[in-house]
């Protein structure tokens, strides 16, 4: 019965130093804000609803007008190419149907990188699967990424 009392105590003993507080400050939610719909540029905001809306239109008239180097960044006009975007337009017909129309969700502004981060509602004709087009303008008020992605709807 000792060696088992004795045998808990080290075991306690041994547990205890082996924890150490770990805290570390977290960076990253500092230098993200979030804004109100009105308090985004005008420009900044017509920008990303007009290409958003130019990209998801591409899906329902199947023709893509690209990019220029005043609307978007060298590496977002490389990715968006003719093949890419037809093959993801395809899947998204499938699942969701045609286009409807974008309702922004939120605004929010990186400090450390000067990038606004819009996020948007995309309405399609079937109401199965939702999904929401992402935005990022950066200082030079050209976008620097686009990307769409299913949502898993949240439980009640």
């Amino acid at each position: 019965m000792k060696k088992i009392i004795l045998f808990c105590c080290v075991l306690l003993i041994v547990s205890c130093k082996s924890k150490k507080a770990v805290v570390e400050k977290d960076t990253t939610t500092e230098n993200i804000t979030l804004l109100k719909l009105t308090d985004a540029e005008i420009l900044k905001k017509k920008r990303a609803d007009d290409l958003g809306t130019r990209l998801l239109e591409t899906c329902n008239v199947s023709r893509f007008r690209g990019f220029s180097t005043n609307e978007a960044t060298d590496k977002v006009r490389k990715n968006a190419t003719k093949e890419k975007i037809s093959a993801v337009c395809q899947k998204i017909n499938q699942r969701n149907g045609r286009f409807l129309g974008i309702n922004i969700i939120e605004i929010s502004y990186n400090k450390k990188t000067s990038e606004y981060n819009f996020r948007y509602n995309i309405d399609y004709e079937k109401k199965l699967y939702k999904r929401e087009l992402f935005v990022t303008i950066n200082a030079e008020n050209k976008v620097s990424a686009i990307s769409t992605k299913e949502v898993t709807p949240k439980p009640l």
